[in-house]
């Protein structure tokens, strides 16, 4: 008998007398000291968890296993989509297990390539990553950003492409930001905060983001101030330089609400002042290339679904377009629409061969479809499959692309596309040591609480007997609008191999059809998207998939909320659950780093309508003693600043506190890694084998 075959002993964790008045409902917060990551006693809590939790971990015999597993697959080449800046191509590639991939560059795609950037070199356990690059109109120098410990801050450098020697630029304090460089290539824009004193650290006073010039060669003291709303604190910017090099497309976003504004900049006129083409926050526009005076946006403005307009600058529209109730085409003085509504979901749009390449989503998997610029249809482009496609990136008169093709069972395969001919031929293919015959999926749409049908995605060992005893591990997200389609996971891999079933829901809140479907998922709504999500659990146990004891579910971030939500409101749905990174404290979310942005999707606890919500389905405040919750297993990371440790750190605390039952609830805390971004290789595959090896064992799995 081991230790962890009698009822597990927790380390204690101190209760302090905090109650909170929310709109006259009072609610205690007996755990709010967690909130510090940096005290001592904070520091203690996290080693004592972790004590018990690889304590437990290291006493299942198939974590070894599992791990050797998982290391075998992940070991083989990961090529990523090249892309051409003046005369020169760039392309990430990992050889297998390095812990970030690597930045290549040459001149010919036959040719001997260079490394241009190695992230592994900058620090011994490979937790400082490439965040972002901008690479030059000529090709002669990048712009990269760097980040450590998955942090969403970075720092900004300069290298030369030709010598791979930096230039003495280094830039600061930016976050959720991009770089675009003028066509002289003497300078890019870029977006950042001003150095926080002790003041704005802990408060938002004066501190919000500012679009910023900067010229190569010169400190940051000397960037020059283009654009910023000290009147609008929550509004951030991005700026990008038009294909043509004559304007910068100023996109203007409020927290993580989908609609944004649109200004621009004549760059042809150095006293030019920014133009408010698109002043109100009516629907998304994303602006995809010029003709002229003629812009092209891609916009759910009156279509959920997506459509592509014209705008003459010339003649731009009235403040709102919002008021008409249906698409005019053309109209004086609004736009002309180019591409209408399609019955699938747009996703992106660019312009190749002097052509419009649209991506669509058809059920969750990708279609690719090829317009004229009057927006008459060429042609849909053939995929090797049910998947997701991605990429077809390169400048307007470009006769030739690259695209990357993967789904449940195929690895990511880079395909070079003839835009003239429409043939697809393979440019890079992986080999990985699985059998993918083996495996079949399969999509089916199941009834949600109020009837919408859901479609859900399947993957299994071919032959899987139906019999309600087979280990299901049931993924889904849920928000953002964000989509989920089907990828290649070595993880999944290894799931599968151990007899396991792979689904993941589409949830509404996500992107899979539209923005009305996203909407169907944020503020008031939000309980339908956990509806969805038991729901799909209800549909893999009663069509014999699986059964409450061998049912695993999982998900991370907003999907870390999902999975909380769903196992304290059906604790006896689930055999085991594995909230990753989540947003647990549903009345406290807006007070920590970006948390404030996350009003537009889940409401806010201020607003007394929506505080019943929230406070409803908040995870932490839903947890109620005595009761038997699944074997659970938290995941988070001690200064993950996207979602803060407190919202996981807390839940632990309080589920370990209610849990009658004799499952474990543990918590497993990374020490050096933030939200997930840029985490090493070697620290995933180690994360990926406790997952597993935790529910082998709580599944029973033989």
């Amino acid at each position: 008998m081991t230790q962890f075959d009698r009822p597990f002993t927790y380390p204690t964790t101190r209760k302090i007398d905090q109650t909170d008045d929310y709109h006259g409902v009072k609610v205690s917060d007996p755990y709010r000291w967690l909130e510090n990551p940096d005290s001592e006693e904070t520091q203690a809590w996290v080693e004592a968890q972790n004590a018990v939790t690889f304590a437990y971990l290291n006493e299942i015999p198939a974590r070894e296993k599992i791990k050797q597993r998982l290391t075998q697959l992940w070991d083989y080449e990961k090529y990523g989509i090249p892309f051409k800046e003046g005369s020169r191509y760039f392309y990430y590639k990992n050889d297998g297990l390095q812990n970030q991939s690597v930045l290549y560059t040459l001149t010919f795609l036959d040719g001997e390539p260079k490394v241009l950037i190695d992230p592994n070199t900058l620090s011994e356990d490979g937790t400082v990553a490439l965040g972002g690059i901008a690479i030059s109109e000529d090709g002669k120098y990048m712009a990269y950003g760097l980040s450590t410990s998955g942090s969403d801050w970075q720092e900004w450098k300069v290298r030369e492409v030709a010598t791979g020697e930096d230039l003495s630029d280094h830039l600061k304090w930016i976050k959720f930001s991009g770089a675009s460089w003028t066509h002289d290539g003497k300078g890019f824009f870029y977006s950042r905060y001003d150095e926080p004193n002790e003041k704005s650290k802990h408060e938002d006073v004066n501190y919000y983001q500012k679009l910023f010039y900067h010229k190569l060669g010169t400190p940051q003291c000397e960037d020059v101030l283009i654009y910023e709303r000290p009147d609008q604190k929550e509004w951030g910017f991005s700026g990008g330089v038009t294909e043509d090099g004559k304007y910068l497309i100023i996109s203007v976003w409020q927290g993580t609400e989908t609609k944004n504004l649109i200004f621009y900049k004549d760059l042809t006129a150095p006293e030019s002042t920014v133009v408010e083409l698109i002043s109100e926050f009516e629907a998304e526009y994303s602006f995809i290339d010029n003709e002229g005076s003629i812009f092209w946006f891609q916009t759910d403005l009156n279509a959920p679904l997506g459509r592509v307009i014209a705008i003459d600058t010339n003649n731009p529209p009235p403040s709102s377009l919002a008021c008409d109730e249906t698409p005019p085409s053309p109209r004086e003085g609004g736009f002309t629409e180019i591409i209408p509504e399609a019955a699938e979901t747009l996703e992106g749009i660019g312009l190749l061969n002097n052509q419009f390449v649209a991506s669509y989503l058809k059920d969750a998997y990708t279609q690719i479809k090829i317009f004229n610029l009057d927006g008459s249809f060429v042609r849909e482009v053939a995929l090797p499959g049910i998947g997701s496609a991605g990429g077809f990136g390169g400048k307007r008169h470009d006769t030739e692309t690259f695209y990357a093709y993967t789904s449940f069972t195929a690895p990511n395969t880079i395909y070079r596309y003839n835009m003239v001919t429409g043939e697809s031929t393979i440019y890079r293919q992986p080999k990985v040591d699985f059998n993918p015959d083996d495996y079949e999926t399969k999509q089916v749409f199941y009834p949600s609480k109020d009837g919408t049908q859901v479609p859900m995605f399947i993957t299994h060992k071919k032959g899987l007997q139906l019999d309600g005893n087979n280990p299901t591990y049931l993924y889904g997200y849920g928000g953002f609008g964000v989509s989920l389609t089907p990828s290649f996971s070595v993880s999944n891999v290894v799931w599968l191999e151990m007899g396991g079933v792979y689904a993941i829901a589409c949830l509404r809140g996500g992107g899979e059809y539209g923005e009305s479907w996203h909407q169907a998922g944020t503020k008031l709504n939000k309980q339908k998207v956990f509806d969805d999500f038991i729901s799909a659990a209800e549909w893999l146990i009663e069509n014999k998939y699986t059964k409450p004891a061998k049912l695993a579910i999982a998900g991370g971030s907003n999907g870390g909320l999902l999975v909380g939500a769903c196992m304290t409101q059906r604790p006896e749905l689930f055999g085991a659950a594995l909230p990753a990174v989540g947003v647990m404290d549903m009345l406290r979310f807006h007070k920590f780093t970006i948390g404030w942005a996350w009003t537009s999707e889940y409401g806010s606890p201020e607003n007394p309508e929506e505080f019943s919500t929230i406070h409803g389905y908040s995870p932490l405040h839903n947890l109620k003693p005595g009761t038997a919750y699944p074997a659970t297993m938290i995941t988070t990371a001690d200064h993950d600043d996207r979602v803060v440790p407190a919202h996981s750190f807390k839940f632990a605390s309080a589920l370990q506190e209610t849990h009658a039952g004799e499952k474990p609830v543990l918590i497993r805390i990374e020490t050096k890694a933030g939200h997930g971004a840029g985490k090493p290789t070697a620290k995933i595959i180690e994360e990926l084998a406790d997952e597993w090896a935790f529910l082998v064992r709580e599944l029973d799995i033989n």
